[in-house]
């Protein structure tokens, strides 16, 4: 059961100083975790990034989960 990303609640950490990155990314174990360029036009919540998981790559750990302040990460039921 991977994690898989919300994109509706993914705001892919705006506001954080550190730019180009964010708190599932940093926190990722097995760095299965990446970030994809947004237009903040367009994007939902005006947002830069957006996380991405790699599915074959994700342990299932749960750690991403616990510390996305969106709540934008859960695990699949697949």
């Amino acid at each position: 059961m991977p994690a898989v990303v919300d994109l509706e609640k993914c705001d892919g950490c705006k506001g954080r100083k550190e730019k180009e990155t964010s708190m599932c990314v940093e926190e990722c174990p097995v760095e299965c975790i990446s970030l994809v360029v947004d237009d903040p036009g367009t994007a939902p919540h005006g947002r830069e990034q957006h996380a991405v998981v790699n599915a074959e790559e994700c342990t299932d750990c749960e750690i991403c989960v616990d510390v996305c302040e969106q709540g934008a990460i859960s695990m699949s039921e697949e």
